[in-house]
């Protein structure tokens, strides 16, 4: 093998790691809620993915990592839907970062560097974000992120909250409109609110007092906390804003307060001399900052853009550099994931990084671990950026009453099974695919969780406690758990009440759609974007089944690739998985999951594009089409409803006609999706 082979075969084998990290941490932290790495060390895996994606573009894996929206919704509120979905921002950490988002942005575009693009910049408020929705100027509702699609109404604690006006003044104001923005404590009131709290309920950081003040059940807590708001975005809106420019103005005639220094920018270079002088006066400021967000300053073009995943494609957020400590290491456990993987974390000695206590980090995997020779006893320094555990950055004094390397696990530390390593990942996994019992709770804990199925208070403590009573063994069980009345108000905490509400939030949970259906079911490389492509490439769940072994079929579905392919054929061979399926049929009422914001011609059907499109980038293309709703395949079959034509169009314009197949060319495409 040669030296450029090696070294492709290295770096194809991170790629494979990184996308199984970043998968693993953003479940971790989006559907369960219990993340073991902190957001700068999340950032650093996808940073290093950017990175050999870049300089090795023809190893770049078909399932990139992306980041994903999402926080608990508590049962305790009432859930409001957004109007519009509210996204998360993808990271930026350079300035190079900065320069690929800008061209991303014109190469999705069509434009070339005789354009100009003007970007919105505002400082990045480390925050809870709230959706104002406002009715013929009166205040309707209040709802935080949720789950990008749903939040919690906390409108009955927000009636102090400097900066929200019940109702808009100065009219004309539009009839219906969503306001966006942080709800935050300034740092000195932060101080102000802990030094009156007891050890126990002091917050760890301003954030976490914001949070927990809007989310009290006593109105009268929230209304005595000095709690501000600042906006920073438009959901819905019947009035069409020509650019944020506009709509700020609007702001602040209606006096709702928008962030600090604002600047309209249309260079990289202009952008980035805003982000170095607007963190040199960071620490200055009365509130929080963890970065700078850029937005495409028209909305015309923030609507071509739309997003991609969770993130818009038309926003970033340049991130401030980490906080680092020095600790010590004074132990290190094994975990075992939902999908077997098993995971080194380390135990520190706890410390305070910016006013948060830590104690664990997750050290990745045992090559990571043993590349960078940590042991217990060691002193590391550690890194960390938001509200979580922090990264170990490296070992800065070894111990010196003598380092006991940890070795690698031969058994599986929850049901002692033999450990497998896939080829070419260094993460370990536990052969018992189905009688594990960490991976058994792993996938209990992801079915219930708010973008599955979304059992509101059945939480992570519940579900292992009903398990160890052997009262739910997988998660068809849940379904069942009525028979189990009395068994589970005999539990300690349990009582009448709560017993209650566990019923009623499984019987809202059985309405579902075909895509949270498929997600919920936690197959191994299967996440929210190849679920919806499953959903809508496939009528019920029946037709799934039946064509999951098909590998022509799955391999002519756009965006599916490889890996998810050979895990969608693995887990539906398995008769278990297919007894527990029709068990869930039975209890659940699953729609048809569609996604058409318009209906034409091409809703439903099944198109291929081949050839160089003149006027909109591939990309841009296959977006329209699925916003009408139509399935995109990647080879031409007697299935394909229209083949879509740019220049020099190859093979699969010849089969096209072979087949007898509607073809269109670009323009003539264009001017039917509009209808």
């Amino acid at each position: 093998m040669t030296k450029k082979n090696h070294k492709e075969k290295e770096i194809n084998k991170r790629l494979k790691e990184l996308l199984v990290l970043t998968k693993k941490h953003s479940e971790l932290y989006h559907q369960r809620d219990k993340p073991i790495i902190s957001d700068r060390e999340y950032d650093n895996l996808i940073k290093e993915n950017n990175y050999l994606e870049k300089e090795f573009p023809h190893l770049k894996l078909k399932n990139s990592p992306n980041n994903i929206v999402g926080s608990k919704i508590l049962k305790k509120f009432s859930k409001n839907e957004h109007k519009i979905p509210m996204l998360s921002l993808p990271n930026a950490f350079n300035e190079n970062d900065l320069n690929e988002f800008i061209e991303r942005i014109k190469k999705y575009l069509s434009l070339d560097d005789k354009n100009t693009l003007l970007f919105f910049c505002e400082p990045k408020i480390d925050g809870l974000s709230l959706n104002l929705y406002y009715e013929n100027g009166k205040l309707i509702s209040a709802s935080t992120r949720g789950d990008g699609k749903i939040g919690e109404n906390v409108i009955k604690n927000i009636a102090n909250v400097d900066g929200i006006p019940a109702v808009l003044k100065n009219s004309p104001t539009p009839k219906k409109i969503e306001i966006r923005g942080e709800v935050f404590l300034k740092k000195k009131d932060f101080v102000r609110l802990n030094d009156k709290l007891n050890d126990k309920d002091k917050f760890s950081n301003p954030r976490n007092a914001a949070a927990g003040s809007l989310r009290q059940l006593d109105p009268n807590i929230s209304r005595k906390r000095p709690l501000h708001f600042i906006a920073h975005g438009l959901g819905y809106s019947d009035q069409n804003y020509k650019n944020i420019e506009n709509f700020y103005k609007d702001l602040k005639k209606w006096r709702i307060p928008i962030g600090e220094d604002l600047m309209i920018a249309n260079s990289l270079n202009s952008m980035m001399n805003y982000f170095k002088r607007i963190e040199k006066k960071r620490s200055s400021l009365s509130y929080d900052i963890d970065g700078i967000v850029f937005k495409t300053n028209s909305y015309e073009l923030q609507k071509r853009l739309s997003f991609v995943g969770k993130n818009p494609r038309w926003a970033v957020a340049l991130k401030f550099s980490a906080e680092k400590t020095i600790t010590k290491i004074i132990g290190i456990d094994f975990q075992v994931g939902r999908t077997g993987a098993i995971t080194p974390v380390a135990r520190l000695e706890e410390v305070n990084i910016g006013g948060v206590i830590v104690s664990n980090a997750s050290l990745y995997n045992f090559d990571e671990m043993h590349k960078k020779n940590i042991c217990v006893g060691d002193t590391v320094q550690i890194q960390r950026a938001g509200d979580v555990i922090p990264q170990v950055l490296e070992v800065v004094e070894k111990n010196k009453n003598g380092n006991k390397k940890i070795l690698i696990p031969k058994f599986c530390p929850s049901c002692n099974s033999k450990i497998l390593k896939d080829k070419d990942e260094a993460i370990l996994r536990c052969s018992n695919l189905f009688d594990c019992k960490s991976q058994i709770l792993g996938q209990i804990i992801h079915f219930v969780s708010k973008k599955a199925i979304n059992i509101d208070g059945f939480g992570e403590k519940n579900i292992k406690l009903f398990y160890e009573k052997k009262l739910i063994r997988n998660i068809a069980d849940i379904f069942s758990i009525n028979l189990d009345k009395k068994a589970i108000l005999r539990l300690e905490g349990w009582g009448q009440l709560s017993y209650n509400n566990l019923i009623d939030s499984i019987n809202e949970s059985k309405k579902t759609n075909l895509q949270k259906f498929i997600f919920s079911l936690g197959i191994r490389f299967i996440g929210e974007n190849t679920s919806n492509i499953l959903a809508k490439e496939f009528s019920n769940i029946h037709d799934l089944i039946i064509n999951s072994n098909n590998y022509d079929i799955l391999s002519n579905i756009d965006g599916l690739g490889p890996k998810a392919i050979d895990s969608i054929i693995k887990y539906f061979s398995n008769k278990k998985n297919l007894n527990i399926i029709n068990q869930l049929i039975g209890h659940l009422e699953i729609k048809k999951f569609t996604k058409k914001l318009n209906s034409n011609i091409f809703s439903d059907k099944k198109l291929v594009f081949t050839g160089s499109l003149k006027t909109l980038s591939r990309e841009e293309a296959k977006n329209l089409a699925n916003q009408v709703g139509a399935k995109i395949s990647s080879n031409i079959s007697k299935n394909t409803d229209f083949l879509i034509v740019g220049d020099q169009p190859g093979s699969k314009y010849k089969k096209a006609k072979e087949l007898k197949i509607t073809i269109l060319n670009e323009e003539e495409w264009i001017e039917k999706i509009k209808d």
